[in-house]
């Protein structure tokens, strides 16, 4: 996850691969906020600043403005922040005006072309707009994220009080961040937040000490939780995972947790069978985890992610694509021993993948792509990032996949223009990221004008991407945000 502060110009959210921005704290009790949304094509975003017209004059006391569609400027009157000794000049609404700014059913279609932060503003307006804007509806798809030191108020006499977690209630929250916390932070979140026992859809947990204990707690009290992410928590053990997993998890992430091996793995095929995603970054996992997948994990399991397990090498590959036949999505990011070989394992057994991830895999070479481009017909998303060995013949094989729609290439160190023509053809692509290519030149990348259907284009650290280029891009493909 990336945590960002808003800046004091409003700015619209940075989403990245996993999904998460971090919002300010605001004083009605959202505290920080995660936008989880997003799509392929929203990945990897520069921040942009929003659109300059039109605006509206918050109140002195806030510390950026806001930027609203054209119905919420004739609400609230013309733009005075460019001259803020005309304020006092300003004439005071009509009844008429006030009873449409006050309007429930304006305010609840209006409210919706807000950003996540601007609603947080908006709600302290008045308790009309916080009535309308509390309604769990306005906040779908958002995470609110609480530090441990924003879990309590200090007391007059130096003991800390629980916070207040109603308005977060009253919003409806079933996923939350928890960053920090001890076993008791959890205990307590638990007893004082009232849809904790079966309202609480999915908790992350963030550089915490939860232990065996609190983990087992958590478990056994929320009874709605369906997915657990457990990032950089080193106070837990495998013998924790056996006598906490519930078979009601269908989404597990465990991530930079010291203590889990080979036995953790375990635990979630024996504990989890209705497990649909697992994500997994586990420098000691070794070919053994992965030959205790079962037949069961194979019908539900669609999503698996193996992020930097050094030690899986072709033969783990085996005993995973015979175990989950049925997944759709898979990652070997950073599996650095896998080669050509275990690609075509995965090509040959996974025939239903949409999308692959191979980056920092740098055994991988054109071999593999062959691979790739003959059997895996489904395939809308390959990410090559940093398989150095890769060169413009294996692009070659990829331009003949027509369901490929998103293609990272970023830092694939041989491609040359040459290579980058084979690409022009793809009609159906829509993501293409040359990040870091350092042979590709200014004419090399302006045959990309042909691909008029694409949406993203990633040049970043492109030695051949100038400004005249960009200027080129903006031209010819006027409908495709390319990132410089």
């Amino acid at each position: 996850m990336l945590n960002m502060s808003t800046p004091s110009e409003l700015k619209s959210a940075c989403v990245t691969r996993n999904g998460m921005v971090k919002l300010p704290p605001q004083p009605n009790g959202l505290g920080s906020a995660s936008i989880t949304k997003g799509t392929p094509a929203a990945k990897n975003r520069l921040c942009q600043s929003s659109s300059a017209a039109p605006t509206i004059l918050p109140p002195p006391s806030l510390p950026y403005r806001m930027e609203a569609p054209p119905m919420a400027a004739s609400l609230l009157g013309p733009d005075l922040s460019e001259h803020p000794h005309q304020l006092r000049k300003f004439p005071r609404p009509t009844p008429q005006e006030w009873q449409l700014a006050l309007d429930e059913k304006v305010l609840d279609r209006l409210l919706w072309y807000f950003t996540t932060a601007e609603k947080c503003i908006l709600a302290q307006v008045c308790k009309t707009w916080r009535k309308v804007l509390y309604q769990p509806k306005f906040w779908e798809g958002v995470t609110p994220v609480l530090h441990t030191k924003e879990l309590y108020n200090q007391l007059p006499g130096g003991d800390k009080e629980f916070i207040n977690l109603q308005t977060f209630a009253l919003r409806g929250f079933q996923a939350f961040c928890l960053v920090g916390v001890s076993d008791l932070d959890i205990c307590e979140f638990i007893d004082n937040y009232p849809l904790s026992k079966k309202g609480v859809r999915s908790v992350s947990l963030k550089r915490s000490t939860i232990t065996d204990a609190g983990l087992e707690v958590m478990l056994e009290q929320m009874q709605g939780l369906r997915h657990l992410e457990l990032s950089g928590c080193n106070d837990f053990t495998e013998a924790g995972l056996w006598s906490s997993l519930n078979a009601r998890l269908t989404s597990l992430s465990v991530s930079d947790c010291i203590n889990v091996a080979d036995d953790a793995v375990a635990a979630v095929s024996q504990l989890l069978p209705n497990l649909s995603e697992l994500s997994l970054q586990a420098y000691h996992v070794t070919d053994t985890a992965m030959a205790y997948f079962t037949a069961r994990q194979g019908t539900a399991t669609h999503t698996l992610r193996l992020h930097s397990c050094w030690e899986i090498t072709n033969h783990g590959v085996v005993n995973m694509v015979h175990s989950l036949p049925n997944l759709t999505e898979l990652s070997l990011s950073g599996c650095s021993k896998i080669t050509d070989d275990g690609v075509e394992l995965v090509a040959e057994n996974l025939r239903k993948l949409r999308s692959l991830d191979l980056s920092w895999c740098p055994r991988i070479t054109d071999v593999a792509l062959e691979f790739i481009a003959c059997d895996l017909h489904r395939l809308e998303e390959l990410v090559l990032d940093r398989c150095v060995r890769i060169t413009d013949t294996g692009l070659g094989y990829l331009s003949t996949m027509s369901s490929l729609r998103s293609l990272y290439l970023r830092w694939c160190c041989q491609v040359q223009d040459f290579g980058l023509q084979h690409l022009f053809g793809m009609r159906n692509l829509r993501l293409l990221s040359l990040a870091g290519c350092p042979l590709l030149t200014t004419t090399g990348l302006s045959g990309l004008i042909q691909l008029q259907d694409l949406e993203e284009l990633e040049l970043t650290n492109c030695p051949g991407a100038t400004a005249e280029l960009f200027k080129y891009f903006s031209q010819h493909l006027p409908r495709c945000m390319v990132i410089e």
